[in-house]
């Protein structure tokens, strides 16, 4: 199934609550964690769907992917060490449906998680998410001193296309230092 897929909105209110399975293994150099599902992803079974979301373009910008991947091809992923789970589980149209006693229950599932797998990095992309889930209210984008077991925590920003507040070019920029600490070579370049 590619992008292109069209749901009516019938189709996507219909993925609501829906669970999309995590892309995961043990041991990956970063597991990418989203804030929850959107509707298009429920209902296609792949992270980051939506069109306007800019998850895959930025990954390939930065480095992590020699070719920028469709949603439905995220199985690769773990073939370059990188994986991609949730905060929250449920599927919502936006991420302000979500209550904070979701994102604390979120965050608790999503440490057990980490201590289970045990990936170096931890990149949860949306810093607010990220705040709210590990009680951090001050934490800014970037490297956390907050850690799970040995993995580290990286803040990134939200590549929901409601995030005005950076391009695909300044979240390249960001993704690409993760990639740099993380030690993952640039495979634009391979």
């Amino acid at each position: 199934m590619t992008g292109t897929t069209r749901f009516s909105a019938q189709e996507l209110q219909a993925a609501r609550d829906r669970l999309v399975p995590d892309v995961v293994a043990s041991g990956l150099s970063v597991l990418f964690c989203g804030i929850n599902p959107g509707l298009m992803t429920a209902a296609t079974g792949f992270h980051f769907a939506r069109p306007g979301n800019r998850f895959w373009p930025v990954l390939h910008l930065s480095g992590f992917t020699p070719r920028r991947l469709a949603p439905a091809e995220q199985d690769e992923l773990l073939s370059y060490g990188l994986g991609i789970t949730n905060v929250v589980a449920r599927a919502t149209a936006r991420a302000d449906e979500l209550t904070a006693e979701e994102y604390r229950e979120g965050g608790r599932i999503l440490a057990e998680k980490v201590e289970r797998l045990a990936p170096r990095w931890l990149a949860i992309a949306g810093v607010t998410a990220y705040r709210t889930a590990f009680g951090e209210k001050h934490a800014q984008i970037g490297p956390q001193e907050r850690t799970i077991g040995t993995t580290r925590i990286w803040a990134l920003p939200s590549p929901s296309g409601l995030n005005a507040h950076w391009t695909a070019g300044t979240m390249a920029e960001e993704f690409a230092r993760l990639r740099e600490a993380a030690g993952v070579p640039d495979r634009r370049t391979a």
